[in-house]
């Protein structure tokens, strides 16, 4: 039988709340930080995204560095830095310096996706040359620039070099997935908003893996969503705060994360019902026995190594609540 025994960690894309501010939402998130760290996760990642009036995770690497500054043990990363939308050693020398500052804490999870409109990505691109299909090429600078010395070619990264941060393969494709074997590097695939190819993506990781001085063997982490509360209902009733934040998506509409709705058949028509269930389908919803068996099938078919939990509630308590409840059954509790 599957056990529920597993790291666990947290992804934010620091959104804004109705009613609220950037300044806010960006406290909101360290606030998160600083609850999650208490209640024992893993790590806590911060998404990057452009244009997007509702979140705040633009400038990835300096809320990273304001939530290691208000934290004192847990890991602090990027899911992810869009490389496409950066020169390879800018990013080296941002997480070189906060690895100088932050020891053993920061860590880099990479995406090749822009995170937002192309016109938008066209204009936080010094290049007109596709970037995107340089990835793979990316990612090997990287990790040179964060190894040793000895591996360093004439541009060097200072500070960086030799702070072996940990990179991340991030992905809501096969491409992806390929990548991340091939490099011999840690997989994460994003169900949590993209769950066609996650079952694809897991065994051509797994299948193509190789091993290398980074990893000796596949490490697969799944982000999903999380709703977790006292009482199924309640689960499902805050839930409907994720739905209305997928349904944003679907309509491309600039709303704030809004709070909890009796009937969202009021507010979304079936096409747009379907479509936001579908991005939103790889979720553990209820009550603590409820997520706690939700928990056991996922990991009976997929058996990955770690999970990463995004939670859209509105009422930042009951997210809280929510973490809470997820810690307490991979604890056995």
């Amino acid at each position: 039988m599957a056990t529920t025994t597993i790291p666990i960690s947290v992804l934010n894309l620091a959104p804004i709340r109705q009613g609220q501010g950037p300044k806010q939402a960006i406290d909101a998130m360290v606030d998160l930080a600083q609850a999650v760290e208490k209640m024992g996760y893993q790590r806590y990642w911060i998404a990057e995204h452009h244009n997007t009036p509702t979140l705040v995770s633009s400038a990835t690497s300096i809320l990273i560095q304001h939530t290691l500054e208000h934290t004192n043990t847990i890991r602090v990363g990027s899911g992810g830095i869009m490389l496409p939308n950066h020169s390879p050693l800018v990013v080296a020398e941002q997480f070189g310096t906060m690895a100088t500052m932050y020891p053993n804490r920061v860590e880099l999870g990479l995406g090749r996706a822009p995170g937002t409109d192309m016109m938008t990505a066209n204009a936080l691109r010094r290049s007109k040359s596709d970037s995107v299909f340089t990835f793979p090429d990316d990612v090997k600078a990287l990790l040179r620039y964060f190894g040793p010395e000895d591996q360093q070619s004439y541009v060097k990264a200072y500070p960086g070099v030799g702070t072996n941060i940990p990179i991340y393969i991030l992905g809501s494709s096969t491409d992806s997935a390929y990548l991340a074997a091939s490099l011999g590097l840690p997989y994460v695939f994003a169900s949590h908003f993209a769950p066609r190819y996650m079952e694809e993506a897991i065994s051509i990781y797994r299948d193509n893996f190789k091993q290398t001085e980074y990893l000796d063997k596949p490490y697969m982490m799944v982000c999903l969503n999380v709703i977790a509360a006292e009482t199924d209902e309640e689960a499902k009733w805050l839930s409907t705060t994720m739905q209305q934040f997928f349904l944003n998506v679907v309509r491309g509409s600039k709303n704030p994360l809004l709070p909890p709705v009796e009937n969202m058949d009021e507010i979304w028509n079936p096409m747009e019902e379907e479509m936001a269930t579908t991005m939103s389908s790889v979720t553990l919803l209820g009550s603590k026995e409820t997520v706690r068996q939700q928990l056991i099938s996922f990991q009976e078919k997929y058996h990955v190594d770690e999970l990463m939990a995004v939670s859209y509630i509105y009422d930042s308590e009951k997210q809280k609540r929510s973490y809470e409840i997820l810690k307490e059954v991979v604890d056995g509790k």
